[in-house]
């Protein structure tokens, strides 16, 4: 794809800064203790529906599935490797935090009618796909082009 050096730039800006706001979100998760529950707990508009995530036997293991989510899609950004893959689980998360935080119709307070910062995450990491930004001083670009991925076409798509 021919693109301008601003164009590029702003690429790499948002793959950048959205792997930032992952990254971030699970040094607060992994590197402390932390669980969902105490969060879920708090929802409120689908409240019956997240609750049920909150119990002793399951809360552990989602605990440890989204930080840990959240720490390899941040990685992944950064490193623009698998850009598609990670992007698509990180517009999945932001919608369930949207949801999650949703007292309709207003997100997390009345200052935000029911868009907030969730949505638009979750808008930025579609451009990411579109834009193919692991190609854009990322390592997908390199990925593609090794030989395992080219004798196994079914991975194309994970780094294309």
């Amino acid at each position: 794809m021919n693109r301008t050096p601003t164009e590029r730039a702003l690429i790499v800006f948002f793959r950048l800064a959205m792997a930032w706001t992952f990254l971030y979100a699970a040094s607060h998760q992994v590197f402390v203790t932390w669980s969902v529950a105490d969060f879920l707990n708090s929802t409120k508009t689908f409240h019956g529906f997240y609750s049920q995530f909150t119990g002793p036997e399951i809360a552990p293991v989602l605990t440890f599935l989204v930080g840990y989510g959240h720490l390899l899609i941040g990685l992944s950004l950064l490193l623009g490797l698998m850009v598609r893959v990670s992007s698509v689980f990180g517009i999945a998360l932001m919608l369930l935090y949207w949801s999650a935080h949703l007292d309709f119709p207003y997100v997390s307070d009345t200052t935000n009618f029911l868009i907030d910062e969730h949505i638009v995450f979750a808008g930025v990491l579609v451009l990411l796909i579109v834009e193919h930004a692991g190609h854009v001083f990322g390592l997908d670009a390199w990925a593609e082009k090794l030989s395992f991925v080219r004798e196994h076409p079914n991975l194309k798509p994970l780094v294309a």
